[in-house]
């Protein structure tokens, strides 16, 4: 096996390359997963794939030993008729992410990392050769985005970004898109996303490290800065940290449930490749109200809603607009106003959006078979694209004209050095 220390000498000194792993595999063949980051999420998705028969968990890696410890038993304990058996030769466990992706004995990954480490082990991960499947927002800032989706592209490998709401939470999403495809609201003019604010700087106090934790590892490529526990909590946890809030880790709110409700926008609107050409912040001192106007003239505006005759809110996760109705979309249901519009159903030889009802078999069917997800890395960069953009107009407080082909901002130098961040020296890969 390639020792960590050789894999990031090899980093540093040229581009890695490695050829693709075989993807023929018989029906009944098991895929080997090694899983990236086992905090709240990671654990979440450990416990849906080991419920599958077609996988084998064989290796976890995460900065906190008491959860590689806690994954690992659980791991064990899942299959331990399989043990017995010898059908399964156990879990290993990796304090370096770098050691799990240079496994050969490993065919993909799971990836459920804070945001500022998505990047890093997605494209080491491609150049191994490995599948992947990558916690949304895909990034930390956009520049990492294109990044990811040059080398998997290169590498030729499955790449499954977790917007999982293109797959499940009752099809109310999918049902949502089919309708606005299929004209059922006329033309489409607004869209609303009902998600919080955006990113602001960390201002946390320090606090003395715990044993068993590698907050050097942590931070990774972002700023240095004392351990939080707010950060990265002690030991095995049951919530989901404050990291999100913070822009040298993650995008805040606006990007974490954005990343998932921006996704149905850029879905329904058909720019999965694209983007908006405007940012335009609200005119006054607001953490909601931005707005991206696309080449179609259609506007997406973050958390404003239009107020009904009761004076209340017509609010929902997506609310799309159009010249003859609206509809309203959350992971709880959806409705539409007037309601006779969703009474008819869409019918076999109308728009349909890609067959998919478990966001995880759909990746795995497609490792075996080949072909695309159905969220790639190109659509889970562009759809975390926009939560960046509007963090960045929020920041910057003006109109931004953006370039969606280019992924520039236009005429405004000083935008554009928003879009990317100088890792830490060490990290530079």
């Amino acid at each position: 096996m390639l020792s960590r220390r050789t894999f990031l000498a090899a980093s540093a000194a040229a581009p890695l390359v490695f050829s693709r792993r075989a993807d023929a595999r018989a029906a009944n063949d098991k895929l080997t997963l090694g899983f990236i980051g086992v905090g709240t999420m990671g654990r979440g998705h450990l416990g849906g794939f080991l419920g599958r028969s077609d996988v084998h968990v064989v290796a976890v890696s995460d900065v906190v030993k008491e959860r590689t410890d806690s994954a690992k038993q659980t791991i064990e304990k899942r299959y331990a008729e399989q043990i017995k058996s010898g059908a399964y030769k156990g879990v290993k466990t990796y304090p370096d992410f770098r050691d799990l992706i240079a496994d050969k004995g490993i065919d993909a990954v799971v990836i459920a990392t804070p945001d500022h480490w998505h990047a890093i082990p997605a494209v080491l991960a491609a150049r191994a050769g490995k599948h992947i499947y990558c916690e949304k927002p895909l990034t930390q800032n956009l520049a990492d985005g294109r990044w990811i989706v040059n080398e998997v592209a290169k590498a030729k490998v499955v790449f499954q970004t977790g917007s999982q709401q293109r797959s499940e939470f009752g099809g109310h999403f999918r049902k949502a898109v089919e309708y606005v495809w299929n004209g059922r609201i006329g033309k489409l003019k607004t869209v609303r996303i009902g998600v919080g604010a955006a990113a602001r700087p960390c201002d946390l106090k320090g606090e003395e490290k715990p044993a068993g934790t590698d907050w050097d590892m942590w931070l990774g490529p972002a700023p240095e800065r004392e351990y939080s526990s707010v950060l990265c909590p002690k030991g095995v946890h049951g919530h989901f940290p404050a990291w999100r809030d913070y822009q040298e880790y993650a995008g805040g709110q606006l990007a974490d449930m954005g990343a998932h409700h921006f996704d149905i926008a850029q879905w329904a609107m058909g720019t999965d490749t694209s983007g908006p050409v405007e940012v335009l912040p609200p005119e006054k001192k607001s953490d909601r109200g931005l707005r991206f106007v696309y080449a179609s003239g259609v506007v997406v505006i973050h958390n404003e809603f239009e107020k009904g005759k009761d004076g209340k809110e017509i609010k929902a996760d997506c609310v799309f607009e159009g010249t003859e109705g609206t509809i309203l979309v959350s992971r709880g249901g959806i409705s539409s106003l007037p309601d006779t519009i969703l009474k008819e159903p869409i019918g076999e030889k109308e728009k349909r959006v890609y067959p998919s009802t478990d966001h995880k078999k759909n990746w795995l069917e497609c490792v075996r078979s080949g072909k695309e997800t159905i969220c790639p890395a190109e659509t889970g960069h562009r759809s975390a694209s926009i939560c960046h953009l509007g963090n960045i107009g929020y920041r910057l407080k003006r109109k931004l004209k953006w370039d969606p082909a280019k992924e520039l901002f236009v005429g405004d130098e000083a935008a554009n050095k928003e879009l990317s961040r100088e890792p830490r020296t060490k990290w530079k890969i």
